[in-house]
């Protein structure tokens, strides 16, 4: 089996509002899996049902084979957008308290604890309230109890928020990581820029509906327009620009770049390879500036909520 967890045909009704509407998404063991849609798509309540917080009124939910039981709550790790940190406990009071519900004796709860407290210089926060601490070094405390019991599936909602960008690298490391040694990842946020940089595949949700789904590559392919960034400098502007205007598709540029006299988009056809494109425009010109315009995560979404 190459997936982790299946959702087969989701649907939850909350009264007359239906929040999932035969929703399926198929989670690849070893992936960082991309939950992704505007608020109020519906994502969070797939992610309650997962957690089995909440029940779907139809479908269900498979984890690494088997339908989804209480008993798999300690093969989940689940980091809510929305904390949930006791704020007048202790940190390493709330820490062992956390890791023994998912299942850790005491003794082996605090070796794990000291490893990640030591792996993100955290030692002296033990004695500490939640209260005690800012958003960023609470946040640093749900992340190590989210992933402390080493579940199979980790489900990170939002995982950044109140992290300033050097500690946000490093959790976004420590996510890679956790991949690597064998976890499977469902990361639900709204910023592409994360999305662009983790995921391996991703799956869009919008008005409760399953509206895009698949390897974040492949879906970059479907999407891309055959469209160039081209700079280029020549003695003759108008000239070059008129040529290429005759035989290409030419498209507003709003890139920056450096010491060109002609910036500008060219589209082509099917039939016109980088290359030959390339060599027309190394014939006319000097070429300072040549990339294949790939539409990113942000664009893929944005475009795919206006058209549905």
């Amino acid at each position: 089996m190459n997936d982790l967890l299946v959702a087969n045909s989701v649907s939850k009704s909350y009264g007359n509002f239906k929040a999932l509407n035969e929703v399926s998404i198929a989670v690849p063991k070893g992936s960082i899996f991309g939950l992704l849609g505007p608020n109020g798509a519906g994502k969070t309540t797939l992610i309650r049902i997962i957690n089995q917080i909440t029940m779907p009124d139809d479908g269900n939910v498979m984890l690494d084979g088997q339908p989804l039981t209480a008993e798999h709550v300690r093969d989940i790790g689940y980091l809510p957008e929305e904390r949930g940190l006791y704020k007048s406990m202790k940190v390493g009071e709330q820490c062992l308290y956390l890791a023994q519900l998912k299942g850790l004796s005491k003794s082996e709860a605090k070796t794990r604890l000291k490893y990640w407290f030591d792996k993100l210089e955290i030692g002296d926060w033990w004695n500490k309230k939640i209260q005690e601490l800012s958003k960023g070094q609470a946040q640093k405390i749900q992340f190590i109890v989210t992933v402390l019991h080493q579940p199979k599936l980790l489900i990170f909602d939002e995982p950044f928020s109140g992290f300033d960008p050097i500690n946000a690298n490093l959790i976004k490391d420590e996510i890679l990581q956790l991949r690597d040694e064998g976890a499977t990842v469902i990361f639900s946020t709204h910023r592409m820029e994360s999305v662009e940089e983790l995921c391996d595949h991703i799956a869009l949700i919008h008005q409760s509906n399953k509206v895009l789904d698949g390897k974040l590559n492949d879906i970059k392919r479907q999407y891309k327009t055959n469209t160039f960034e081209i700079g280029l400098e020549s003695l003759d502007k108008e000239k070059v620009f008129s040529e290429i205007q005759a035989k290409f598709e030419v498209l507003p540029a709003t890139f920056k770049n450096l010491n060109d006299d002609i910036k500008l988009n060219i589209k082509t056809n099917e039939q016109t390879s980088p290359n030959d494109l390339l060599s027309f425009l190394t014939s006319k010109a000097q070429v300072n500036h040549f990339v294949e315009v790939i539409p990113s995560a942000s664009d893929i979404f944005i475009q795919t909520v206006k058209n549905n």
